[in-house]
Order: C-alpha cells, then structure tokens, then sequence
C-alpha cells in the first residue's frame, strides 16, 4: 500500500487530498497543529475508507515541528503533499515582520526542507513524487503572499528539471479562489468576488492528480485560470499587479 503524507491536512485543499487518496488506497500521514482535529480527521478516514491514518501534530513555522516532519519523511513515503499555508489579512507594510518570516517558514523553508528530506528514499527507489501547493497568485506581484508563492511555484519548476529523466516528479499546484476556511482563517472579505473565479476544491484535486500523471511540472486547475494565468503573462508586470490588488490579493 503507498504512502502519502500531506501537510495542513484537516482543511480545505489538504483535507480534500486525505479524502481522494485514502479512496484511491493510500495509507496517510496526516500533519497539522490541531491534535484534535488531526485525530478526529484521521478516524474519520479509517472508518470510510479503511485505510491507516496516522497523525504527526507539528507546527512547521516552528524547528520543532518541521524536524519532527522530516524526520517522518526519511523514513520514506510515495507522495508528499506540501499543502501548510496561509494567509495575511493586511497589505504588505501593515504587516509585523514576525508574522511576514513566519509565512516565509512555512511557505518557503518548510517546503524546501520537507521536499529534500523525501527525496533521498524516493530517488533510491526511483519512484515518488512531491506537489507542492503555490497558487494562481505566484503569477503575479501583489504583496508577500504571492511572492512566497512564486517561490514555491519556482523551485518546483527548478526540483523538476534536475529530476528529469528519473521516475520521480515535483509539481507545483497552482489554484485560484477555491472555497474553504482559507479566506475565513486570515481573515479576509471575499463577497466582492466574482462568483465564476470560484472553483470546487475537488476539482483542484483531480486535475492536480491528473496533471501529475502526466508528467507536467506545474498544474493549474480550470480552464479559466489557464486564461487569466496566459493573459497575465501577456500584460505589463505593474499593470498585473494593479489588477490582482483589486480583484483580491489571496488565490487559493
């Protein structure tokens, strides 16, 4: 039975992960900072699916709870979801810079360690694979949370090409407004939002699944976001940002 251990596992885009992958018959690792919830989530599964679920409580902003994670992941697994994340609800200088590294530890370090402490067992075995969750917004240059997801949209494109030619891939995952607690938790008003940029959260994980399958590097879920992505490479860089500042800061 393969194993799959995903990060920010009892909500939204993680949450909809556990549930396809324990239907498609993997056994989990569930990570998160909620004990509660993460054992509630993991008995849930196994009652459904009948699949074993195991529960890593760990804090990845902090050394403690990423060590912990990666420690669990040189043991060795078949796929690692990199979903842990969230967001701000203030602009960019409203923002204390404590919580601005915070986001850039989970975001960022925490998917670069986590990613290279999976590798190694994949890379002996020669199969596994990593998606790493960025976003629509890593398209485009409107605050800190966009950038943190440009990060992550180009090391998974760069982790990519140097595994080229081996049977294990690294894609990144780029959905737009997807609706779960994401909004909700940071904060933030989302009724101005057009209701066409909303996507269901388990087609992100199917054409996610889907375009891992067949080999791509970066996912982009929905036909209307692969125009809005095209048509933002299209436009001026500041024009880009403009526009994305406007229509809401926080795919995902």
């Amino acid at each position: 039975m393969p194993t799959a251990l995903i990060t920010g596992a009892t909500s939204g885009i993680g949450a909809a992960f556990a549930r396809r992958l324990a239907a498609d018959g993997f056994a989990l690792v569930l990570v998160a900072r909620d004990e509660k919830r993460l054992d509630e989530a993991a008995a849930a599964l196994t009652l459904r699916y009948g699949v074993a679920a195991d529960t890593l409580p760990a804090d990845l902003g902090t050394p403690e709870g990423l060590s912990a994670v990666e420690q669990r992941l040189r043991e060795g697994v078949d796929l690692l979801v990199n979903n842990a994340g969230f967001a701000h609800p203030g602009a960019f200088p409203d923002v204390s810079a404590d919580d601005e590294a915070r986001m850039l530890r989970v975001h960022c370090e925490a998917v670069l360690r986590l990613t290279l402490a999976a590798l190694p067992s994949m890379r002996s075995r020669d199969r596994g694979a990593v998606i790493n969750v960025a976003s629509v917004a890593a398209f485009f240059a409107s605050g800190t949370y966009n950038a943190s997801k440009a990060w992550v949209l180009n090391f998974s494109e760069s982790a990519g090409a140097d595994l080229y030619g081996s049977k294990v891939r690294v894609m990144a995952l780029c959905p737009g407004f997807v609706r779960t607690e994401f909004h909700q938790r940071a904060g933030m008003e989302t009724s101005g939002i057009p209701g066409i940029l909303w996507i269901p959260v388990d087609q992100v994980i199917r054409e996610g699944l889907r375009d891992l399958a067949l080999g791509k590097v970066v996912s982009v879920p929905s036909l209307r976001y692969k125009l809005i992505v095209a048509a933002g490479r299209l436009i001026p860089r500041n024009l880009a940002a403009r526009v994305s500042s406007r229509v809401g800061r926080h795919f995902r």
